[in-house]
């Protein structure tokens, strides 16, 4: 097996050169010669692109042949090389390129260019969501978008019936009355002004008296500060009495803040690991319910990087997102693309011209105490079947691909063209990863585009696993942000 992989390998570097060499192709030894039969591209009709936005370009090939895209000017625009989607960086002209690189019945198609002038969009709008409901002394929250996804701000138009927190939409109410509340966006280099819209809330004055209302919306993330966690909160009814403050208290039992007004900044060691929030309101007549306790959760975005020697300067790359619960220790929703560096061009990613594979299902994730952290897996389909299993693997562990020479699962039967990434989200996330950490890192790419043969592409440490990948890959870096 390892003498077939060098094989493998050095055939792809030589035919990386020239498709003009005996076995390229896929034909093999025995094949037939490439019949180099003529095709061109044509593009549809130039859709509308504006500053800021995004438009889809088609374009075909006279052989039926898929059609890869690129921009001429990256700097006014940008291009996904697979799908076409455009997006405008800057005013001026957006070119872009289609290419078909021919297979063994036709030869490579000439590049045919399509310009997208970047248009400049300045009418956007408002709208104003479903008025929410607001009694004397409450507080309900008004919601607002803008066309241009810009964010919008508040104001009151009736100052002494309520008040609003500009950003938040956040309304107080302060006497009984028509409540006012105007929403504006100021507009950007891309945008003009929107015209302001408004909306009335009626105020009412309750029949009786009583405490307040569960307070509504209540979320809780990590502060700016160490060791602080900042908990906000939506509309609370008032009970007709004017809300005095807040209480922020914690399951289990130990954790306690107060404020007056949504968030509120809560002191709690390691971002309140083991400990769920609540709050609750209080007025003249007393404290009403708490809140259902919520778990203090915070989104980020990771990136990891696999050298990949043999395919420079093109990388094996995994971008995604996932959700970290601080109060349980545990890591959900990881999805995220996974780039293939055996495709595209001699840029670099960003600027790259790749293909990227679309994982959706995590699918696989475990806690480490040793290294202080959580692994955690997304796999390109709904299974974690990628590799060929052996009598005592599990089929998509690294350890697999290195034991069984990363087939993929079913060889020599159809493949189903799995794909993941392991990444380790460390129990403080943005810390940087330890040697010991970084060398657990690995992804398989067993898609057809990605593979030599029946052998996936796969990215692991020596130090980790006893072999680096399969094309020599190796994990060279994970960094995780605050999104």
């Amino acid at each position: 097996m390892q003498f077939d992989l060098l094989v493998r390998k050095a055939l792809f570097i030589a035919c990386a050169g020239s498709l003009a060499l005996q076995g390229c192709g896929g034909g093999g030894d025995d094949g037939p010669a490439i019949e180099a039969n003529t095709q061109t591209i044509r593009f549809d009709a130039a859709p509308v692109l504006n500053k800021g936005g995004t438009a889809t370009v088609v374009a075909v090939a006279s052989s039926g042949l898929p059609v890869r895209y690129g921009s001429a000017t990256p700097g006014v625009c940008s291009v996904d090389a697979g799908s076409g989607l455009v997006t405008s960086l800057t005013l001026g002209n957006c070119v872009v390129s289609a290419n078909q690189a021919g297979n063994s019945r036709y030869a490579q198609a000439p590049e045919a260019t399509l310009t997208l002038p970047v248009a400049f969009s300045p009418v956007q709008s408002i709208t104003f969501g479903a008025a929410p409901s607001l009694s004397l002394g409450g507080t309900a929250v008004v919601s607002a978008s803008a066309t241009s996804g810009l964010p919008v701000s508040f104001s009151s138009q009736s100052a002494g019936v309520c008040s609003v927190v500009p950003d938040s939409g956040v309304v107080t109410a302060l006497l009984a009355g028509n409540c006012v509340i105007a929403a504006n966006q100021a507009g950007d280099a891309n945008y003009h002004a929107a015209a302001q819209v408004t909306q009335s809330i009626v105020v009412s004055a309750p029949v009786s008296v009583r405490v307040p209302g569960v307070p509504g919306g209540v979320t809780a993330a990590p502060g700016t500060v160490a060791d602080s966690v900042l908990v906000s909160f939506g509309g609370t009814d008032s009970g007709g009495s004017p809300i005095t403050g807040y209480t922020v208290t914690s399951v289990p039992a130990g954790i306690t803040a107060s404020g007056t007004a949504s968030p509120i900044a809560v002191a709690c060691p390691n971002n309140c690991r083991g400990y769920a929030l609540s709050v609750a309101a209080q007025n003249a007549v007393g404290t009403g319910s708490a809140s259902a306790p919520v778990p203090v959760t915070t989104a980020y975005q990771v990136v990891e990087t696999f050298y990949e020697p043999d395919t420079q300067p093109n990388n094996s790359i995994f971008i995604g997102t996932f959700t970290f619960n601080f109060t349980a220790g545990t890591v959900s929703d990881l999805k995220g693309i996974l780039s293939e560096s055996m495709t595209g061009g001699s840029t670099g990613y960003p600027g790259d011209s790749m293909k990227w594979l679309t994982l959706d299902y995590q699918l696989v994730s475990w806690r480490d105490a040793a290294l202080g952290g959580t692994f955690v897996a997304s796999f390109r389909n709904n299974t974690t079947n990628t590799f060929l299993r052996s009598a005592t693997g599990d089929g998509w562990s690294p350890q697999q691909g290195v034991t069984v020479g990363g087939r993929y699962y079913g060889s020599p039967g159809a493949n189903p063209g799995n794909a993941y990434a392991l990444i380790f989200v460390p129990d403080d996330p943005t810390a940087t990863l330890t040697p010991a950490q970084l060398a657990l890192l690995a992804y398989a790419d067993c898609a057809p585009g990605g593979m030599m043969g029946d052998t996936c592409m796969t990215g692991t440490a020596f130090s980790g696993y006893g072999s680096d990948g399969t094309m020599g890959g190796v994990p060279r870096s994970q960094l995780i942000t605050r999104k």
